[in-house]
């Protein structure tokens, strides 16, 4: 899954939150986007277990501030 999340105060540190991510999913991508005000995090994870992991580096963020996106998939997985 694919998910936005929109930073409306302190921007989390990114290395922080990438740590706290490969914890629970060795294979999560995080960044910013180019404005910085997004940050996309591509992983397995539930919304409510981001929300934690999110919490666990010090930023707290609301639901209403994540969007999952749909799922992008080639098929090439077989998955």
């Amino acid at each position: 899954m694919e998910f936005h999340i929109a930073i409306t105060d302190t921007r989390p540190q990114l290395e922080a939150v990438e740590d706290a991510m490969f914890d629970v999913d060795s294979n999560a991508l995080v960044d910013l986007d180019p404005s910085g005000s997004t940050l996309r995090i591509s992983s397995f994870v539930t919304i409510g277990d981001l929300i934690d992991v999110m919490q666990r580096t010090g930023w707290t963020i609301a639901p209403d501030q994540v969007v999952q996106l749909p799922t992008i998939c080639c098929g090439g997985c077989g998955g």
